[in-house]
């Protein structure tokens, strides 16, 4: 392990993350900051990325082997505490990032601490801030994130810090050849209800029937038959919808760089894809059919010149983006970009004592509720007894919130049903279970 001080004048960075995509966002993220001896941390979860998944995340970064180690979450202090890293970045979901800060308020001396999201965050969510409000800085990619977050911070009387990155996913070491493929990029979670997710299939199975001789690639993250996870829950999977399919509907499990390598396209509701796509110079329909809303996370490419239906997706009719979208979304110039010498300065004044720790304060609820908090995120991971009772104790009381939520539903400015703001002030009216049916008893994210 290579520890602080080995390369003079270079700062020490960890990434701690579990699921596929924070650990692919977290990694590049690092692997782009100059003059850093970088190192990714993976945390047992019941999302902790699989060895295949880790070398597809770190495909591309200048991040070694050597570089990665894989500790319980207990150790996470003791391992700080030895390597004395200057910057930590966490990725993950919220309930990880605040799981992982209770580790940092132990360790001296304290590292700055960063966090973000993946991909494309509009609209900006009330759970996003609200669990990264103890970070020393949070990273958006573009300028409308950034106005959009800020503008949520200060709605929820939240004083955070935000630095602009260029999504890492935007910066392609080389663009896309050219070729006859129509590669959809599943998600898990968009389009969200079965119905929807079966009209989603045929959609895909009419592309494919439509031309025999061109190849329909349905673009999958994991392979659930080997225990992996993904960061979100697919209740209603594609691949069990076109076990039935043309030979020409195929499915892929290698990197989102390699399958558009060969793309004439790609099809997306709502995934980051799609700009890794666009910055390839590959073009892109941004599917209409379900509706564009908050809840299906799409609102970012209205005026983008993208959006399409059915009846285009089966034509292959793709677009390339506006000028003036691409440069508020995502594509904005590399020197406009912040985060690291953000990061430098709070390192600095860390150092000289003018940086005062954001510690994650005791929960209310007092140790059941912190138990509660640390067995929806680790799972089978954690094996202590106040934990299964909190499990026995939150589970049906946050799914009565989340029902509650779901029927009562909240309207008006900045709620999800606000197509025309930027942010969410208002709760999710949904939650992805974190430890998993198939694994094991199901619970919720902690309720914000």
């Amino acid at each position: 392990m290579i520890m602080r001080g080995d390369r003079p004048g270079r700062l020490r960075v960890v990434a701690i993350a579990d699921a596929d995509s924070f650990v692919k966002w977290s990694a590049a993220l690092i692997d782009s900051a100059p003059s850093v001896d970088p190192h990714l941390l993976l945390v047992k979860t019941p999302l902790t990325v699989s060895v295949t998944q880790e070398h597809a995340a770190l495909a591309g970064t200048g991040i070694r082997p050597e570089a990665v180690t894989r500790v319980a979450y207990d150790d996470i202090a003791a391992w700080l505490a030895k390597d004395r890293p200057d910057v930590v970045v966490i990725g993950g979901r919220g309930p990880f990032v605040r799981l992982v800060m209770r580790q940092i308020d132990r360790v001296t001396p304290r590292p700055v601490v960063v966090s973000g999201l993946p991909g494309m965050s509009i609209p900006a969510q009330r759970g996003a801030a609200l669990y990264r409000r103890h970070c020393d800085l949070m990273v958006v990619h573009s300028k409308r994130e950034l106005r959009a977050f800020r503008q949520l911070a200060d709605r929820l009387g939240l004083t955070m810090r935000f630095g602009l990155a260029t999504l890492p996913f935007a910066r392609p070491a080389h663009e896309a050849m050219g070729g006859t493929d129509l590669v959809f990029a599943a998600q898990a979670i968009v389009p969200r209800e079965p119905e929807e997710r079966r009209q989603l299939a045929e959609i895909l199975r009419a592309a494919a029937l439509a031309d025999p001789t061109r190849r329909v690639v349905l673009k999958l993250r994991s392979r659930p038959d080997l225990g992996e996870a993904e960061t979100h829950f697919e209740r209603t999977e594609l691949t069990d919808l076109l076990r039935d399919r043309p030979d020409n509907l195929v499915f892929s499990h290698e990197p989102m760089s390699r399958a558009l390598e060969t793309a004439e396209g790609l099809v997306t509701v709502s995934s980051t894809a799609a700009i890794e796509a666009m910055a390839m110079g590959v073009p892109v329909i941004a599917l209409t059919t379900f509706g564009v809303s908050k809840s299906h996370l799409n609102t970012v490419f209205s005026r983008s010149g993208v959006q399409g239906g059915a009846d285009d997706v089966i034509a292959r009719r793709f677009r390339h983006p506006h000028t003036a979208w691409l440069a508020d979304n995502y594509f904005h110039d590399a020197t406009e970009s912040t985060w690291w010498s953000d990061v430098e300065r709070l390192v600095d004044m860390r150092r000289r004592g003018a940086l005062a720790p954001r510690v994650v304060p005791i929960a209310r609820g007092g140790r059941l509720h912190e138990a509660w908090q640390r067995k929806a995120v680790l799972g089978a991971e954690d094996h202590s007894a106040l934990g299964a009772v909190a499990l026995a104790v939150g589970a049906p009381l946050v799914w009565g919130i989340l029902t509650a939520r779901k029927v009562l539903g909240r309207r008006g400015a900045e709620s999800w049903s606000d197509a025309g703001s930027d942010i969410t002030v208002t709760p999710a009216r949904y939650q992805d279970p974190i430890v998993r049916p198939r694994r094991s008893v199901l619970a919720t994210a902690v309720i914000d």
